[in-house]
C-alpha cells in the first residue's frame, strides 16, 4: 500500500514513500543492535545504572542487556522491569518485551497498556491471531495505544478467520487521520475476505473526500487492476496525475495499467497490519514523541521484518543518538524493495557527515550503478560528488540525468547542476540553469534566492534581485539564509542601515553559517560600529569557513580599510 503523501504530510522534511506489497527477505542480522555481555558480578543497582547510561547515549542494545539482567534479579521493584520492557522493545526485541510486559497490576497504567498492545503483536506474530485479537480489542487497550489496537484488531480477527469481526469498520472515535487508515485498510481486508463490492464501495467512499494524499488512488487502483479492469484503473491514474502531475508512482502504475502488466498483489494479512503502524507511528514522531514512535516501528517489523518503510524510519530516529544503529536499520532495505536507493542514499550520507567520504562515494556510485535508471540515484550521487567538492563530475551526472528526462525534468536538477556550475566558476551555464529553473518553478524560494544571491554578490541587477530575495523571505520569514540575501542586497546598494537591521536577523537565525558573519561584519563597518565588525570577521575565522573566506577576513582585521581591504578575487561561494 502506498503511504508516502500523508506520511510526508506527517513528517516535515522526510520523504516516504510506497511499502513494497511482497515481503523482502528477512534481515541477515539480528533486530536487536550489537549489546555487551554485563559482568556477572555486577550488583542490580549496578546494572541499572549502566542501563541508563546506555540508553542516555542512544545504545539501545546495551540499555536492553544491562536492564533486562536488572530486572531478571528477584525482589527488584516493578519498575526496574517496566524499564527493562521499555528498552527491550526499542532495541527491536519484540518477544522478549512481551515476556517482560507489566502484569495487569502494576502501577504504571501506560506501560500496562503498551505491553497489551506488543502482547498482542506478538501473538499474530506467533501465529495466535485469536490471543491477538482478544488483546487488542480488550478493555485494557486503552489510551494512548487504543488507536492503534483498533488498527491492528481486524487483522488479527482475519488472521483468526473471524470475518465479522474482520470486516466491522472501527470507529476511530473522531480521529481523521486514524480513520482514514482504518478505512484504507479496511477496503483491503475486505477485498481479501471477497467482498469486493464491500471494498469498492469504501474506495469510491474514501475517494469522494478529496484524496487529498493519493493513497486512495494507489490502492483502489491496484484493486481494479488485480480484477482485470485495466481500463478504469487507467482513468483513475490519468485523474489523478491531473491533479498531481509529478506522482511518480501514479505514473508508473497507469504505465503498468496500459501495459496490462502484473498487478500489485494483495498485502498478506501480517503485511497489511505492519503497513497499518506506519502512519501512527508516523504520528507520533510528528507530535515529538520519537519513544512511542520507535515502539511502533519496531512492532512493525515484529510482524513484517521486511517492511522497507519501516527501517528507514527506524534509521532516521536512531541517526543522530547511535549512527551504527542507523547504519544497520537502512541496510535491512532489501534490493527487491522500492524504497532500496532511498535507503542506499541514506546510508552513504551517514558516512559523508562521519568525515568518511570515499564509503559515502562508493555506496552512491554502485548504488547507482545498480540502479542506471534511478533518478534518485543519480541525484544522490550528484549531491555527495558536489559535497566532496568534485563539481565537474557532479555537472556530468546530473547533465545526464537532465537529457533523460527530457521536457520532463524537474527545476531541482537545473538547480542543482547551476549549484556545481556556480562552484566550477562557469558563470554563462549557472545563470542558463537557473534561468531555466525559474521558468519551471517561478515562485520556488530557493530557486528565487539562489538567483537574486547569484546576482547580488557579483553586483549586477541588484533591483530585480532585491525584489527577488524580498518575495523569497515573504515565502520563508524563518530562513536565516534568505534574510542573508536580503541584508546583503541593501548592502550591494548601499543602504547599510537597512543591511545592519536583516543581517542582524539572520545572524540570529544562523549564527554559525561563515558567510552571514562576515557579511555582518562589514555592514557593522560602514555604519561606524568597527569593534563589532572585527569581532564578527574574527568569528568567521572560529567557524568552518573555506579558506579563501578565512584569507578575506584575516585581510580586513589586518588593514584599517575593512571591507575596502585589497584581497585575491575571492569567487562567490554561493551557499544560500
Amino acid at each position: 500500500m502506498a503511504r508516502l503523501r500523508l506520511l510526508t504530510i506527517l513528517i516535515a522534511g522526510a520523504a516516504l514513500s510506497a511499502c513494497a506489497s511482497q515481503p523482502a527477505p528477512p534481515p541477515a542480522a539480528p533486530i536487536v543492535d550489537a549489546e555487551p555481555t554485563p559482568d556477572p558480578g555486577t550488583s542490580p543497582y549496578g546494572l541499572f545504572l549502566a542501563g541508563h547510561a546506555a540508553r542516555d547515549a542512544g545504545e539501545l542494545g546495551a540499555a536492553a542487556a544491562y536492564l533486562g539482567r536488572a530486572a531478571s534479579t528477584a525482589g527488584e521493584p516493578t519498575y526496574v522491569r517496566v524499564e527493562a520492557f521499555d528498552a527491550t522493545l526499542r532495541a527491536g526485541d519484540v518477544t522478549g518485551a512481551a515476556a517482560l510486559a507489566p502484569a495487569q497490576d502494576d502501577p504504571n497504567l501506560a506501560a500496562r497498556r503498551l505491553g497489551v498492545l506488543v502482547r498482542g503483536v506478538e501473538a499474530m506474530a506467533a501465529g495466535k491471531d485469536k490471543d491477538a485479537y482478544a488483546l487488542l480489542s480488550g478493555p485494557e487497550a486503552g489510551y494512548p495505544h487504543k488507536a492503534m489496537a483498533q488498527l491492528l484488531a481486524p487483522f488479527a480477527a482475519a488472521g483468526a478467520g473471524d470475518a465479522a469481526h474482520a470486516t466491522a469498520h472501527p470507529d476511530m472515535g473522531g480521529d481523521g487521520v486514524s480513520q482514514f487508515v482504518a478505512d484504507l485498510d479496511q477496503a483491503e481486508l475486505d477485498e481479501r475476505l471477497g467482498k469486493a463490492a464491500d471494498a469498492e464501495a469504501t474506495y469510491k467512499g474514501l475517494l469522494s473526500d478529496g484524496d487529498e494524499s493519493g493513497l486512495v488512488a494507489v490502492s483502489y487502483g491496484a484493486f481494479l487492476e488485480r480484477r482485470g479492469r485495466w481500463g478504469d484503473a487507467a482513468k483513475l491514474y490519468r485523474d489523478r496525475l491531473a491533479h498531481e502531475a509529478d506522482n511518480q508512482p501514479i505514473a508508473d502504475a497507469l504505465a503498468r495499467a496500459m501495459k496490462h502488466g502484473r498487478p500489485p498483489p494483495l498485502a498478506s494479512i501480517r503485511q497489511g497490519a505492519s503497513e497499518a503502524m506506519l502512519i501512527p507511528a508516523a504520528g507520533m514522531i510528528a507530535q515529538k514523541q520519537d519513544g512511542y514512535g520507535l515502539d511502533y516501528l519496531r512492532l512493525a517489523l515484529r510482524l513484517d521484518p521486511g517492511n522497507s518503510e519501516a527501517w528507514i524510519l527506524v534509521g532516521d530516529l536512531l541517526l543522530q543518538p547511535d549512527p551504527d544503529a542507523a547504519r544497520f536499520a537502512y541496510a535491512q532495505v532489501q534490493p527487491s524493495s522500492d524504497r532500496y536507493v532511498a535507503a542506499r542514499g541514506k546510508l552513504a550520507w551517514t558516512y559523508q557527515n562521519a568525515g568518511e567520504p570515499d564509503e559515502a562515494l562508493k555506496i552512491a556510485r554502485d548504488t547507482a550503478a545498480a540502479a542506471p535508471a534511478s533518478r534518485e540515484a543519480a541525484a544522490s550521487l550528484a549531491d555527495l560528488l558536489r559535497a566532496n567538492g568534485q563539481f565537474a563530475e557532479s555537472a556530468a551526472v546530473l547533465t545526464r540525468l537532465i537529457d533523460a528526462a527530457g521536457s520532463q525534468a524537474d527545476w531541482r536538477l537545473f538547480y542543482l547542476r547551476a549549484t556545481a556550475n556556480q562552484e566550477i566558476g562557469d558563470v554563462d551555464k549557472t545563470e542558463a540553469d537557473l534561468q531555466t529553473a525559474l521558468k519551471l518553478d517561478p515562485d520556488e524560494p530557493e530557486l528565487l534566492n539562489f538567483q537574486a544571491y547569484f546576482w547580488i554578490d557579483r553586483g549586477e541587477h541588484l533591483q530585480e534581485a532585491l525584489a527577488m530575495v524580498q518575495r523569497a523571505v515573504e515565502a520563508d520569514p524563518q530562513s536565516g539564509e534568505m534574510i542573508d540575501s536580503l541584508g546583503w542586497a541593501y548592502y550591494r546598494l548601499g543602504d547599510y542601515k537597512s543591511a545592519v537591521e536583516k543581517l542582524e536577523q539572520a545572524i540570529a537565525l544562523e549564527p554559525a553559517i561563515p558567510e552571514v558573519n562576515d557579511h555582518l561584519g562589514d555592514a557593522y563597518w560602514r555604519v561606524g560600529r568597527k569593534t563589532e565588525a572585527e569581532f564578527q570577521w574574527r568569528r568567521v575565522l572560529s567557524l568552518d569557513a573555506n579558506a579563501k573566506l578565512k584569507a578575506r577576513a584575516d585581510a580586513k582585521l589586518a588593514s584599517p580599510l575593512g571591507p575596502d581591504a585589497p584581497t585575491a578575487p575571492m569567487p562567490s561561494t554561493i551557499t544560500q
